[in-house]
């Protein structure tokens, strides 16, 4: 029987935060470490999400690592394609392409106590041995499929956009779009000039506002290029301009009546027929969901091509679709934009730590985690992207880097002094995620929607309710009084 190398640190996912922890890894640990990826290529949410208009509502010079700054961005807030091409220029600048396995989709993760040491198998049948297993697999890896009466009867092709099927050539089709979310926004007004026509089921209208995205001058590239100080003010400014907007999600929720008389205007501007424009307009708070950014969006919807209709999908048949008004709709393809299991963490995984506990047991009724990275009973496993480290006003990858150095460290101190285990104390993971959801209940997110914020139990497990310079401190080095030492 082969004997397999017990490896300091295993990585699953190869997004921004795998790649990010790896460079880390390699660069500041010397760690033996490999990172398994499900696919054939690096990018996570940027290598699957290839509709069309897909892009990232977060400034490119912000939603990019600290420390592989990027002067190449060909427009402020870049598409799919360039933050895919940057992510692989990441791997293959700080040299981590030989330490990736592709095609390993990691089942199960299993923790024995006595030697300190996970043990993790693929779907194909691998196993690894790691001191430390961190799991970069993000929120937004898992299509949500609606349950819709009806659906395989449909003759048609269905498909979410997270799975586009580009070899369905949409033009002169009679289209539907189920959803209205961030991913539906950006390819709506992208297919309306192909297709024949478009019904957009909406279960509830979302907050729209003007993107204010433009190309960068060709001058400005080459200032970028020569001058890197300038670069690096350029993602302070935008740090500093989108950090100030937390206060209008939590403690200073007034703030949002700025927003939404922009968002008013906005939509005053661009939708001129009066029941078009009552379709598209709220009822739930402004800022409970995602606030969504399109300069291009609310033209799209008033093409004569295109209907719009309120209360989601009643019902499917054989040659169409049926909305929440009860008027049937013949149509050739139907597409998803109905986002992500966001709440459902490292699933489908199924990890076992301390006496046979398994992790999506202990969270059943939410996901919960100290610093939303370490779990009590599930020792030297850390999470990236975890529970409540998501955010409404700025950029994830800041977030991300502040989980990879705390991470980095757990890893130093395991290596360092050879200790068997490290696992959060039951009670300050408790104590913390009881002062997160207090603080949560005052934000603007619970004010009543229906969002991938919260799940059935009420229970917001997806957002950070404060700045994120807050999370950077908290996470800045462990503290230790949290966390029980198994010595070896």
């Amino acid at each position: 029987m082969t004997q397999i190398t017990v490896l300091d640190a295993l990585i699953i996912g190869t997004g921004f935060g795998g790649i990010g922890m790896a460079i880390q890894l390699q660069q500041k640990v010397s760690a033996n470490y490999l990172v398994l990826e499900k696919a054939d290529d690096v990018g996570g949410v940027w290598r699957d999400n290839r509709y069309p208009g897909a892009a990232c509502d977060v400034p490119s010079h912000l939603y990019s690592f600290s420390f592989a700054e990027f002067d190449r961005w060909s427009r402020k807030f870049a598409g799919q394609a360039e933050i895919h091409g940057y992510l692989r220029h990441c791997v293959e600048r700080f040299g981590i392409a030989e330490r990736i396995r592709f095609n390993q989709e990691v089942d199960t993760a299993d923790f024995d106590e006595t030697k300190g040491i996970w043990t993790v198998v693929t779907r194909t049948g691998e196993q690894y041995q790691a001191r430390a297993v961190i799991c970069a697999m993000g929120q937004l890896n898992r299509p949500a499929y609606p349950q819709v009466p009806g659906i395989d009867a449909f003759q048609g092709e269905v498909f979410h956009s997270a799975r586009w099927r580009h070899d369905i050539d949409l033009t002169g089709k009679r289209v539907a779009v189920v959803g209205t979310g961030a991913s539906a926004i950006q390819f709506v007004p992208e297919i309306v000039p192909q297709v024949k026509s478009l019904v957009l089921m909406q279960r509830s209208a979302p907050y729209v506002i003007a993107k204010p995205d433009r190309p960068y001058a060709a001058a400005e590239q080459q200032l970028f290029k020569r001058m890197p100080k300038v670069l690096t003010g350029s993602r302070a400014l935008q740090y500093v301009t989108h950090e100030y907007r937390a206060l209008a999600f939590t403690s200073l929720k007034q703030a949002m009546a700025v927003v939404n008389l922009q968002y008013k205007a906005f939509l005053r501007s661009q939708v001129k027929d009066p029941v078009l424009r009552k379709k598209l307009t709220p009822t739930d708070h402004i800022g409970c969901k995602r606030i969504l950014l399109s300069n291009d969006y609310y033209p799209a919807l008033t093409q004569p091509n295109v209907t719009v209709v309120n209360g989601g999908v009643q019902a499917v048949d054989a040659t169409g679709i049926t909305g929440g008004d009860g008027v049937h709709h013949e149509v050739d393809v139907i597409i998803y934009g109905t986002g992500f299991r966001a709440t459902e963490f490292l699933a489908p995984l199924k990890i076992t730590g301390l006496n046979g506990r398994v992790l999506k047991d202990e969270w059943q009724q939410g996901a919960q985690a100290l610093l939303g990275i370490s779990v009590t009973g599930f020792p030297n496993l850390y999470v990236m992207y975890g529970p409540n480290t998501n955010l409404g006003h700025s950029s994830i990858v800041y977030m991300l880097e502040s989980q990879m150095a705390y991470i980095r460290q757990c890893v130093q101190r395991i290596l360092a002094d050879n200790l068997r285990y490290v696992d959060v104390k039951p009670e300050a993971q408790t104590r913390y995620n009881d002062e997160l959801q207090k603080r949560l209940q005052n934000t603007v997110w619970q004010t009543g929607c229906s969002s991938w914020y919260v799940n059935e139990f009420g229970r917001n497990t997806a957002n950070w309710p404060g700045f994120t310079f807050e999370y950077r401190l908290r996470t800045r080095q462990p503290n230790w009084a949290h966390y029980e030492v198994a010595t070896a």
